[in-house]
């Protein structure tokens, strides 16, 4: 119904650009001229040449929050290390999320480890063809369950990401939000009207890779769009405008100062186990605060003199100062110390102590691995 509604509502508002004469012209020619582009334009990508749903899966996890070009090393080395299902379930978790570092948005990686072994106890390690199992794997929702089966099985579910959002809201003018549920079910519903039923995944392909290359967020090249003549954004000058967002992300700013303790032959690490995106990450020592802290603030904080109980035993260096990490609900300013103890510990304290040649072991969030780099 709401293909029907959304197709006419399309036909009638073309005015001199004739849009099209029917519905089923409309869905034939969206299709064609899509699939004829993606042809010419395509990236190759290696999880474009295969049906394995194993590695569809993993490719589909990776690019969520991920740019293609980052992602694709972490792809080759992924399946490097973990090749099938069996490799993964049976990876330690610490191990999985090493190979994960620096992509960020750990519970993805966490949510992939424990899908495998639910994959390998439920169904003997064959990769479930259903879609309602495929989307009950831990970690997947409608449009990772639908990219799955529809690259490998050819199974005609709608891939609705970002790219698609932006592109058939821009066609055809919709002003719905995409950040509600009706929303979401609107333009899933419209996505699958429009859908080739014959070549599902061909289709699924082809619309997100023009939303990615041809119809991008800003200043798309819409002189040069298949769709030029066609697209109810463009004819009225609101490409910009399109897709519309209800709900903006309210931010808050933390501070975080971690300290690089080194004793000797020896550092300290801690594992993050609350939840959180760092849960089960390791990291410094360290002081979260929500307002700034200069070092005479933090130095009387109750954590800070329990791990330095005599701080003239320490000599303190600021090595990275106010390093701003963006997430989706907060923005991190962050400081990094380097302690240098003149007398090894004697006490002891709650972290994990290892030597200093092995803190490449164990996997690290984003910030860590920047200030291990430097």
């Amino acid at each position: 119904m709401i293909f029907e509604k959304i197709c006419t509502f399309a036909i009638n508002m073309s005015g001199k650009n004739t849009f099209f004469n029917n519905l089923e012209g409309l869905k034939g020619i969206i299709s064609h001229k899509l699939i004829d582009w993606y042809h010419l334009n395509k990236r190759s990508l290696p999880w474009r040449e295969t049906r394995d749903p194993y590695k569809i899966w993993i490719s589909e996890i990776i690019l969520q929050q991920t740019r293609v070009d980052q992602g694709l090393d972490y792809y080759l080395r992924f399946i490097a290390r973990f090749p099938d299902v069996y490799a993964l379930a049976q990876a330690d978790e610490d191990e999985v999320l090493k190979s994960w570092q620096g992509l960020g948005y750990y519970s993805r990686a966490r949510n992939l480890h424990e899908a495998s072994r639910t994959i390998v106890d439920q169904y003997k390690g064959v990769f479930p063809s259903d879609y309602k199992d495929v989307l009950q794997l831990k970690g997947v929702g409608e449009y990772t369950a639908a990219a799955i089966v529809s690259f490998a099985w050819n199974q005609p579910y709608p891939t609705v990401d970002g790219n698609v959002f932006r592109f058939v809201s821009r066609l055809f003018a919709v002003s719905d939000p995409i950040d509600t549920l009706k929303g979401k079910r609107f333009f899933t519903e419209l996505a699958h009207g429009l859908m080739d039923k014959d070549r599902p995944g061909l289709f699924n392909q082809a619309m997100m890779e023009f939303g990615a290359l041809q119809c991008v967020p800003v200043s798309p090249e819409c002189h040069v769009c298949p769709f030029a003549d066609k697209c109810l954004a463009y004819e009225a000058s609101q490409v910009e405008n399109y897709p519309v967002k209800q709900n903006k992300v309210k931010t808050q700013d933390r501070y975080l100062y971690y300290f690089h303790i080194l004793d000797g032959a020896y550092t300290y690490l801690k594992k993050r186990t609350e939840k959180g995106i760092w849960q089960n990450l390791y990291e410094f020592p360290v002081l979260e605060s929500e307002v700034p802290l200069s070092f005479e603030d933090f130095s009387n904080n109750r954590i800070f003199q329990e791990i330095f109980p005599c701080q003239s035993n320490a000599d303190f260096k600021l090595v990275v100062h106010k390093k701003k990490h963006v997430l989706s609900h907060r923005i991190l300013f962050v400081d990094f110390y380097e302690v240098r103890l003149k007398k090894t510990i004697a006490y002891e304290l709650p972290f994990l102590k290892i030597r200093n040649e092995n803190l490449d072991n164990y996997p690290v969030h984003r910030l860590m691995q920047y200030y291990l780099e430097k």
